[in-house]
């Protein structure tokens, strides 16, 4: 079972989410989650909120907070439940989450890996944490480029620009 949005990490999922002016906005267990694009229980994101209830997979949370980070401002500025983007940013957007997946106490990449494997994400390397090892170059360069990491892969706290 993949790591769900419980109530031990909310707080520190949410202050992370809050450094990039998201807001992390909590549904009751049996309500439907707005703006998901694949439906309950996944994540929701509307303008600057991310939606998620406690069966909410983690993944689905950092997934739609990393496509806020990465799209422009004017996609951000007109979000309601589909993120769009091309292809590169997708790539960006899974590398990205990864990375945050690190500041929460507990979770961290290869926990998050194992998760996006078991939902079904797709890399040619077989797995999320072969691929962010060892052919993720191009995503990596991509978050750079737009200032959402530094030069040791770190991320900036920024969003896109």
């Amino acid at each position: 079972m993949p790591d769900q949005v419980r109530p031990e990490i909310v707080t520190g999922l949410a202050e992370m989410l809050q450094r990039y002016g998201l807001t992390f906005v909590a549904v009751a267990a049996d309500a439907p989650i707005p703006g998901s694009f694949w439906g309950a229980p996944e994540a929701g994101l509307i303008g600057h909120c991310v939606y998620a209830r406690e069966d909410t997979p983690l993944h689905s949370v950092l997934h739609e907070a990393c496509h806020y980070i990465c799209m422009d401002a004017v996609r951000r500025a007109n979000l309601h439940t589909d993120a769009g983007g091309d292809h590169t940013e997708e790539n960006a957007v899974c590398y990205l989450q990864l990375l945050l997946a690190d500041a929460l106490p507990g979770i961290g990449r290869h926990r998050l890996a194992a998760d996006m494997d078991a939902w079904g994400y797709s890399f040619r390397l077989g797995s999320a944490l072969a691929w962010f090892e060892q052919d993720a170059a191009d995503a990596r360069q991509w978050l750079y480029r737009h200032g959402l990491i530094d030069p040791d892969a770190r991320p900036t706290g920024r969003l896109r620009q």
